[in-house]
């Protein structure tokens, strides 16, 4: 009922986001192959591209899940196209979350696509359009994690490896962080709906803060050591070791010189 006023154009996909699409897949299949000539700017432009197409794909998933919840305004916003320019937030979807990639190994939640939460009827709708993004990076965590712990790695080479196991950390990171139910952030917004209105009115000013407030906290060396050990359980449950994502994150950096106890 939904879709049907949406025209065409506004659900075909971006020759941006096919674009990026395509640099993940050719940097890939070069870290695949051994074929390119510094493993660590392949792993960089295979890494940040896969993310990259994940953040699309989390606003993608807030975008459809809240057009056929009833918002057909998402469609002309251009959120369905998977272009990650047609953000409200293109500094916080994209740019900030890349950065904090390349300083710290943190996949950290972007800025939300603008739903128009007048047009969505029911508290389980609106719970499930803030879920849908964080549980779109869960998803990605599975199939990045899916061939360590299938056994399918045999012979690939340890770039492709340690590559494969850093972008399931930052799907890892990025799912947890998402969904804390704080103010701003996807959790929150799960559990929104069945607040009352005076406790929702209360906690509305400190929205914009919230992501802030989380990562002040990640700085904190007592915090960030709890949060680091949840992941490398999640992880090390998923059958990826913590050599293998720390030798992602040096292959990442490739700029500052290849860690020779990695093996690449």
């Amino acid at each position: 009922m939904t879709t049907a006023a949406t025209r065409p154009g506004d659900r075909r996909v971006s020759p941006v986001f096919l674009g990026i699409l395509a640099v993940s897949a050719v940097t890939g299949w070069a870290t695949w192959t051994g074929f390119a000539a510094v493993p660590g700017l392949a792993v960089f432009l295979f890494v940040t591209s896969a993310w990259i197409v994940s953040l699309c794909l989390h606003e993608y998933a807030h975008a459809r899940t809240a057009l056929h919840g009833g918002d057909i305004s998402v469609g002309a916003k251009g959120y369905l196209t998977l272009n990650p320019m047609k953000y409200t937030h293109a500094l916080l979807s994209i740019v900030l979350p890349v950065l904090f990639v390349i300083m710290g190994g943190i996949g950290l939640p972007g800025g939300a696509v603008f739903i128009e939460r007048g047009r969505i009827r029911g508290r389980w709708r609106h719970s499930l359009i803030s879920a849908a993004g964080p549980l779109t990076n869960v998803l990605f965590a599975v199939v990045c994690t899916a061939p360590f712990w299938l056994g399918a790695l045999d012979g690939v080479p340890p770039a492709f490896r340690f590559a494969l196991a850093f972008l399931a950390l930052l799907q890892v990171t990025a799912a947890i962080l998402n969904f804390l139910p704080v103010p701003g952030l996807d959790g929150y917004g799960v559990i929104e709906p069945w607040l009352s209105h005076g406790v929702r009115r209360q906690v509305e000013p400190f929205a914009p803060f919230g992501l802030l407030f989380v990562f002040a906290l990640l700085w904190v060396p007592s915090v960030n050591g709890v949060f680091f050990d949840l992941v490398d359980g999640l992880l090390g449950f998923l059958c990826i070791e913590e050599i293998d994502t720390y030798c992602g994150f040096n292959l990442f950096r490739f700029w500052q010189g290849a860690d020779g106890f990695c093996g690449v």
